[in-house]
């Protein structure tokens, strides 16, 4: 369990009073300080999702992620779940909620590629990315609504790419599965915005991870070449807008899709 400042759900009016707070507890004093939320990333163990997790970590968060085996950073818990099962799914709530309490927070990050031409592609393939990507998606975002209605507050935040707008040849899959998920989070800030739970999507474009490094020079200019920053993104910079959206201050945004990639899917 990650150390930090109190989880929401430890404080009672009795911790008000002796604190020696003038608000009355309705909601205001836990306004008033600094308390751990309960924050949840899907496929937290690597990638942007673990850059998303340490930035809630340092900010003073619980952090809880699913992983598939690969285990969790220090101060994290880590939980084993297969997004594409709902039995793992729920038990894996019910875990990281006994530990920090109701998930607050949830940013559905696990996904897949399995990448291929249409005419090559079989259906299973197909099946298989919408099922990680999109369905997975569905699962952890239903599980987590039923905590954040009874808090009648919450944040869903929900990882697509550039690549849900403008698609990518080889990559139906992964694009359907991707753009789905702005419908589906744009429908859920509808369903759930009246008890203030928001719901947005963040889309990177290009971004630095062991996949990058390990492309050829030729390729890797070629992709620069499309984006107006000549850069690839940082793991950081996706983290720090998810970190955004998660906060107080982001309170009146929702059904956003906002993109962090450097240009790239101007015009979609």
């Amino acid at each position: 369990m990650s150390v930090g400042t109190p989880r929401a759900d430890s404080l009672t009016p009795d911790s008000a009073d002796s604190a020696g707070c003038d608000t009355e507890f309705d909601g205001k004093f836990l306004r008033s300080v600094r308390v751990a939320r309960s924050v949840l990333v899907t496929g937290g163990n690597r990638g942007i999702g673990l850059a998303i997790a340490k930035a809630f970590q340092a900010a003073g968060d619980n952090v809880a992620i699913t992983h598939r085996g690969s285990g969790a950073p220090e101060g994290m818990l880590g939980v084993r779940c297969d997004v594409t099962d709902s039995e793992q799914v729920s038990a894996a709530f019910d875990e990281v909620e006994a530990e920090h309490g109701r998930v607050e927070v949830l940013v559905a990050n696990a996904g897949i590629t399995d990448d291929g031409l249409l005419l090559r592609m079989e259906e299973e393939q197909f099946q298989r990315v919408v099922e990680a990507n999109l369905t997975g998606a569905y699962r952890v975002a239903k599980r987590a609504s039923s905590s954040m209605l009874r808090n009648r507050r919450g944040r869903m935040i929900f990882i697509s790419s550039t690549v849900a707008l403008s698609g990518a040849p080889g990559q139906a899959n992964y694009a359907a599965s991707k753009a789905g998920l702005i419908g589906f989070a744009r429908s859920l800030a509808r369903e759930l915005g009246s008890r203030s739970i928001t719901s947005n999507v963040v889309t990177p474009g290009f971004v630095t991870t062991d996949m990058t490094d390990e492309l050829p020079e030729q390729r890797k200019q070629e992709i620069l070449a499309q984006v107006p920053l000549a850069r690839f993104a940082e793991p950081d910079e996706v983290a720090g807008t998810v970190r955004w959206l998660a906060s107080e201050s982001a309170g009146y945004v929702t059904g956003a899709v906002i993109p962090v990639d450097g240009g790239v899917g101007m015009g979609h």
